[in-house]
C-alpha cells in the first residue's frame, strides 16, 4: 500500500536537486532556486494524471480539507453530512472553519449511505462529504443527485484512495473539489503533504491563497503581494513535493502490484463459505490498498483478526480503533476541545454524547480490513494468502 516501501533514487534525485539550490520554499526566491519547481511540477503532474483544471497542494490532508471547506464558503451554521466511518481528520476539518459535522450511517461499501444522507438533510446543510475509505469509492451517483436535488455541494474526501477511479474519472475530481493525503502511509507519499483539486477556477484561487496567509501571488515578488482575505500557512514545502514527484510517476505501477496482489488474496478468500466482501460500486476503479470483508458474527471478526496477527499478517478491526471509527471517538462525542466551540456549535454537539449508529455498527463490527503491501515476493504473497485462509476459517 505505501509508497514508501518502494522509495529509491528517483526520490533521492528530486529532492537532491531542491538541496542544491537550498530554497526550499515553494514561493519566491527566483533567482537562486535556478528554476527548480517541485510543488508547481508536482501540480501540474497531478492535473495531468487525474485530468482536472487545477490543484493546490497543502502541508496534510487535514490542511487540504480545512482549506477545501473555506474555498467553498462552509463555515459557521453550516452543516456537513459526512460518515460515522473515516479518519478523524474529516471531523477536525469541519471543526477548523466552525461548521458542523452530522455523522450519517455507512453501508456495505464502507461508505455513505445515500439514505441515511438524504435523511439527515436539513435547512442548515451545505454540503456532503463522502470519505473514499480504504482505497475504493462511495456511491457517487447517488450522492450526485442527492446534491443535486438539494442545492448542496459535494466535497469529496478522497484522502486515502488516490489513484482511484469511478466510471473513469478520478475520485476527487466529480465533486465541487476533492483532497488527498500524500502522508507516510498513504498509495503515494511526500512525507507530509496533501492536496485539493478542482475543476472551479474561482475555488482554486481562493485555495491557493488561503492556503499562504491570503497572498494573491499576483505581484512582481512576494511583498508586493496584496491579500484579498486572510489565508493560514499550509504551505507544502520542495523537499516535500520533490518526493512526492518522483512517486506519482511512479503510481500507475504501485496500482498494477496492489490489483494483482490483492485479487489472490480476495480469490483465495472467496472459497471460505461465510465470508463476503465489501461492496464496489465501481471495482474497476478501485486502487486495491486494502482488501476489506466481513464475517457473519462480530465475534467472529474478532477473533478471525487474533488470528490474523498472530499469523503476523496486518488486520484492522476498525470496531474497535481509536481513530477510524465513532465508537471510540470519545473526544468527538465529549466535545473536548483546547479552544471553546462557539456556542451554537456546542450545543449541535450535544447529540452525539448520547447517539447511537446500529446501522453502522452492524456493518464495521463484522469487518476486516488488511493492507496490500508493494514489496512482498510472489513467494510471500502466496504464503500470505494461505495463512489468511487459514486465519479466517479458524474463527468461524
Amino acid at each position: 500500500m505505501p509508497g514508501y516501501e518502494l522509495f529509491g533514487a528517483e526520490e533521492r534525485k528530486e529532492v537532491n536537486d531542491v538541496l542544491e539550490t537550498g530554497i526550499m520554499m515553494r514561493y519566491g526566491f527566483d533567482g537562486p532556486r535556478k528554476g527548480i519547481w517541485k510543488a508547481k511540477e508536482l501540480e501540474q503532474a497531478i492535473c495531468d494524471k487525474l485530468n482536472v483544471q487545477y490543484t493546490q497542494l497543502a502541508s496534510s490532508g487535514t490542511a487540504a480539507l480545512t482549506t477545501a471547506m473555506a474555498a467553498l464558503g462552509l463555515g459557521a451554521g453550516d452543516e456537513i453530512i459526512m460518515p460515522t466511518f473515516t479518519f478523524v481528520a474529516s471531523f477536525e476539518s469541519v471543526f477548523s472553519v466552525g461548521a458542523t459535522p452530522v455523522l450519517v450511517d455507512v453501508d456495505d461499501t464502507l461508505t455513505l449511505d445515500p439514505k441515511a444522507v438524504e435523511a439527515a438533510i436539513t435547512p442548515n446543510t451545505k454540503a456532503v462529504m463522502p470519505v473514499h475509505m480504504c482505497g475504493a469509492m462511495a456511491d457517487l451517483d447517488a450522492l450526485q443527485a442527492i446534491c443535486k436535488k438539494h442545492n448542496l455541494l459535494l466535497l469529496e474526501d478522497a484522502c486515502q484512495s488516490f489513484g482511484a477511479t469511478y466510471k473513469g474519472k478520478a475520485l476527487g475530481s466529480i465533486g465541487d473539489a476533492g483532497t488527498f493525503s500524500f502522508d507516510f502511509v498513504k498509495t503515494i507519499t511526500c512525507a507530509e503533504g496533501g492536496a485539493i483539486i478542482t475543476n472551479n477556477k474561482d475555488v482554486y484561487t481562493k485555495c491557493d491563497g488561503y492556503t499562504d496567509h491570503g497572498h494573491d501571488h499576483l505581484g512582481v515578488d512576494r511583498g508586493a503581494d496584496l491579500h484579498p482575505f486572510i489565508g493560514y500557512n499550509y504551505r507544502i514545502s520542495e523537499l516535500h513535493a520533490a518526493v512526492g514527484l518522483a512517486q506519482i510517476r511512479k503510481l500507475d505501477t504501485f496500482l498494477s502490484i496492489q490489483r494483482r496482489i490483492k485479487k489472490i488474496f480476495k480469490d483465495a478468500l472467496a472459497t471460505v463459505p461465510g465470508v463476503t466482501f465489501r461492496r464496489l460500486p465501481d471495482e474497476a476503479g478501485d486502487s486495491a490498498t486494502f482488501l476489506s470483508f466481513f464475517l457473519p458474527e462480530a465475534d467472529q471478526a474478532r477473533k478471525a483478526t487474533a488470528n490474523m496477527k498472530a499469523a503476523g499478517l496486518p488486520a484492522f478491526y476498525y470496531y474497535d480503533n481509536n481513530w477510524h471509527y465513532i465508537r471510540q471517538w470519545d473526544h468527538f462525542k465529549q466535545g473536548t476541545v483546547l479552544t471553546p466551540f462557539p456556542p451554537g456549535l456546542k450545543q449541535a454537539m450535544e447529540i452525539y454524547k448520547t447517539k447511537e449508529f446500529p446501522a453502522s455498527d452492524s456493518i464495521i463490527s463484522r469487518n476486516i480490513s488488511t493492507p496490500i503491501n508493494l514489496s512482498w515476493s510472489d513467494a510471500e504473497v502466496q504464503e500470505r494468502a494461505e495463512k489468511l485462509v487459514n486465519a479466517v476459517k479458524s474463527a468461524l
